[in-house]
């Protein structure tokens, strides 16, 4: 009986993917799960591993070709390939010699090698950077024991072991730039520690075929890169790739025609930093940017080069709220077991001045504007990676206490590193809190596609002027930031003056007025 190779979803935007390679050739016995195909996509490169152990009887298209999903790539034949497969390091390249490795490991240890990959981060997720390590070879772990952190370019996630065992090898080190599905370490089950035969934390690379290297030594750009540097007039030293052993994709291609790459050989690329002068140079420290880091500076930019940005800014007497929290904050955390914090009545008030200037909660798409009947709240978490801004989904339709509770649980998820990317996504606005840190006053930037960004500040006591006479009064700026493109400036001053009159007469909320 015949077993169908066909290529595998992709990803939802994602329809076509161009063969790569070939790793095994017609006739090959392959086992199950052994990588057979390499294919390239726009966004990433991935193996398509064998669905059956068998014979390799037929490859359907060769490489360079373009598929769509779910085409035929080949067929397997029944047969005893299971265990039996032969790594061929003239085809497979490292994925063989993984397979290898294992059985090697196998043999030796005596007990079941794990091998340990990079877990899928998301849908839109395709790579991520190792982070800290926790543990080294030689190791012994426990099931669902943390052994790394990888950061994608949304949050950072833990990778737990699956089993008991020990460490027997570590492929990766902190900085590598991994892909989703790519071997992280492995893992001699049941193996106590010292009585594993550990390898060498991240060996040296084995050489691929010379047939698949480029003059630089890595592997040559895919067919869609290539085609479209040709059309640009680009080298693959212009380029910085991001698939397996340096290897440059096609959205390698467009992420540096979009960052001002060169687009004709006449034109040079950006230069390089000028050098530090001895005496400096030798107190820098150079540190690569984290992705997460990156992708915060690039949407940041993003936001600044897209939208018509505004700020404008107004202040609210925060006497009745902090008056309402001193009244009830026993009463609401002996209930609802969270503190009564001021989150809980902003996001109500925003939510609240939301519905009646929609334009605030609604987003540019080309030529049409996209209005959101609901509201998914972002609130901005600074953590020691940088800024996050997980979301409250659907506040509009929560209490104070179901948001302040949401919230609790988002901010200590981002600070320990476990927001899941459903709890990132999909926000219409954003609120930032700068106050915590002692800000006064800032101009927030939009967390593009949004329309619109609150800044919350420091309480301040200060001088005021109450029906003809000065008191102290406890104030705070407001600053909303918009995009001019959507929202005017009379709808924008208005939504702010709306937050205004519901933080100062809290019952409006209550009443819905």
């Amino acid at each position: 009986m015949a077993t169908e190779i066909r290529v595998p979803t992709l990803g939802e935007s994602v329809t076509e993917a161009t063969i790569a390679r070939w790793m095994k050739s017609v006739g090959d016995t392959i086992a199950t799960d052994e990588p057979l195909v390499e294919l390239e996509t726009d966004k990433v490169s991935i193996e398509v591993p064998a669905p059956a152990a068998g014979t390799l009887d037929e490859i359907a298209v060769q490489e360079g070709e373009t598929v769509e999903v779910g085409a035929l790539l080949g067929m397997i034949a029944a047969g005893d390939g299971a265990g039996k497969a032969k790594p061929e390091t003239s085809q497979a390249g490292e994925s063989s010699s993984g397979t290898k490795e294992t059985q090697e490991a196998t043999m030796a240890g005596g007990g079941k090698i794990v091998e340990v990959n990079v877990p899928s981060a998301g849908e839109s997720v395709t790579e991520a950077q190792v982070g800290e390590i926790y543990k080294k070879v030689g190791d012994a772990v426990k099931t669902d024991e943390a052994i790394l952190e990888l950061e994608t370019d949304k949050a950072a996630q833990e990778v737990m072991s699956p089993v008991d065992g020990v460490i027997t090898e570590m492929v990766v080190a902190s900085g590598d730039e991994v892909e989703v599905g790519a071997l992280l370490l492995r893992i001699e089950q049941g193996a106590s520690a010292g009585a594993a035969a550990p390898k060498a934390d991240k060996p040296a690379e084995k050489e691929a075929p010379a047939a698949k290297k480029d003059d630089d030594g890595g592997r040559p750009p895919a067919p869609s890169a290539q085609k479209m540097m040709t059309e640009k007039g680009m080298k693959a030293s212009d380029v910085a790739g991001s698939g397996k052993d340096g290897q440059v994709l096609k959205g390698d291609v467009l992420a540096a025609l979009e960052g001002g790459a060169p687009s004709s050989p006449a034109e040079k690329p950006k230069a390089a930093r000028p050098a530090s002068p001895a005496e400096d140079g030798e107190r820098e420290e150079r540190v690569k940017m984290t992705r997460l880091r990156q992708t915060i500076a690039r949407r940041l930019k993003d936001a600044q080069d897209t939208a018509a940005m505004l700020t404008t800014f107004n202040e609210v007497d925060m006497t009745a709220v902090m008056e309402m929290r001193k009244k009830y904050k026993e009463l609401f955390e002996k209930k609802h077991g969270v503190k009564l914090g001021f989150m809980g009545f902003f996001t109500k008030a925003v939510c609240h001045a939301l519905k009646e200037i929609p334009a605030v909660n609604a987003e540019i798409d080309g030529t049409d504007i996209i209005y959101k009947n609901f509201c998914h709240i972002g609130v901005a978490v600074g953590t020691d990676r940088g800024l996050v801004v997980p979301v409250v989904r659907d506040a509009d339709q929560m209490s104070i206490a179901e948001v302040e509770k949401e919230i609790g649980r988002l901010g200590l998820a981002a600070r320990d590193g476990k927001l899941s990317m459903a709890d990132m996504q999909g926000g219409t606005f954003t609120i930032s809190n700068g106050g915590v840190y002692g800000s006064l006053m800032s101009t927030p930037i939009l967390n593009a596609p949004q329309s619109g960004i609150l800044g919350m500040h420091k309480i301040q006591e200060r001088p005021m002027v109450v029906g003809g006479q000065i008191v102290i009064r406890p104030m705070m700026y407001l600053a909303l930031s918009y995009d001019h493109r959507i929202v005017d400036g009379k709808e924008a001053v208005t939504f702010l003056v709306r937050i205004k009159d519901v933080l100062e007469d809290p019952e409006r909320l209550v009443l819905d007025l």
